[in-house]
C-alpha cells in the first residue's frame, strides 16, 4: 500500500518547496476512502481542496441535459493531481470526480494550495505545465469523442494515461479492467474488448487477465481504425 508520504514524495511539485512549506502541506493535508462508483468531488460543491489521487482510478464527468453521462478525460490514476481550476476561479465544480474503483484521496486544503501558489516559483512553474497538458487533453478528446473508431477511442484513452506531466506515476503494465476502460472510453466492455483485440494484434498491446501491458505509446497515440 502506498504510504501518504510516498506519495508526496513523488509528486514532482513537492521536492522545490522549503523546508517550512513541505511542513505546511504534510500538516494539512488529509485522506479520505471512497469505494467504486463513489462520487469523491460533486459537481456543484464548493471547490474547498485540491484532489491528489493516492491509489484508485477516477474520472470526471457529468451529466448532460439529455441524462447521458459524459467522460471529459480519460481516468486519473495514482499519482496525479485534479481540481486546481475550480480552486483558481473560486467556482463550485463543473463536474463530478467519480471512483472507478477503490481509491484513495488526499484532499489539499484551498488556504494550503494558495499559500504555496503566493510563495513558490516552483509550484507556479508546475501549474503552468499542469494547464497545458490538461488542455491539449480536452482539445484530444472533442476530437476522438466526434470522429474515431471504438478502437481508436480505446486507443486514446491508454495513452493519455502515459502523460508524464499530468500523471508521474504511470507504469507501462495497467492494472485495469476492460469494463473500467469501457467506462472510460465511452462504449460497451465487449467492444473494448473486441478493441483490445485489434490492437493487440497490431502489437501495441498485450492483453492477460486484469492487465494491458503497452507496448508503443507511440503507436497508440497515433492509431485509426
Amino acid at each position: 500500500m502506498e504510504s501518504l508520504e510516498n506519495f508526496l514524495a513523488e509528486s514532482p511539485w513537492m521536492t522545490n518547496l522549503t523546508q517550512e512549506q513541505q511542513a505546511l502541506v504534510r500538516n494539512t493535508l488529509f485522506e479520505k476512502h471512497f469505494q467504486a462508483g463513489d462520487i469523491i468531488c460533486r459537481k456543484g460543491s464548493p471547490a474547498v481542496e485540491w484532489v491528489g489521487i493516492i491509489e484508485g482510478l477516477a474520472k470526471i464527468s457529468c451529466e448532460s441535459h439529455t441524462g447521458k453521462q459524459i467522460s471529459f478525460i480519460t481516468g486519473i490514476p495514482s499519482g496525479s493531481w485534479i481540481g486546481e481550476g475550480s480552486l483558481l476561479k473560486d467556482e463550485h465544480r463543473r463536474y463530478d470526480i467519480v471512483a472507478l474503483r477503490d481509491c484513495r484521496i488526499a484532499f489539499m486544503p484551498k488556504q494550503t494550495f494558495f499559500t504555496l501558489l503566493e510563495e513558490s516559483i516552483s509550484f507556479n512553474r508546475f501549474l503552468l505545465i499542469h494547464f497545458n497538458e490538461r488542455l491539449g487533453q480536452f482539445i484530444g478528446y472533442m476530437e476522438y469523442d466526434r470522429f474515431l473508431s471504438p478502437e481508436a477511442r480505446v486507443a486514446r484513452s491508454l495513452a493519455s494515461m502515459f502523460n508524464h506531466d499530468l500523471y508521474p506515476g504511470m507504469h507501462y503494465k495497467l492494472e485495469i479492467s476492460q469494463e473500467e476502460l469501457g467506462n472510460l472510453s465511452g462504449i460497451s466492455r465487449q467492444r473494448v474488448n473486441q478493441a483490445l483485440h485489434v490492437l493487440q494484434t497490431a502489437g501495441i498491446v498485450d492483453v492477460k487477465y486484469g492487465a494491458i501491458t503497452i507496448l508503443d505509446v507511440e503507436a497508440l497515440k497515433s492509431f485509426e481504425a
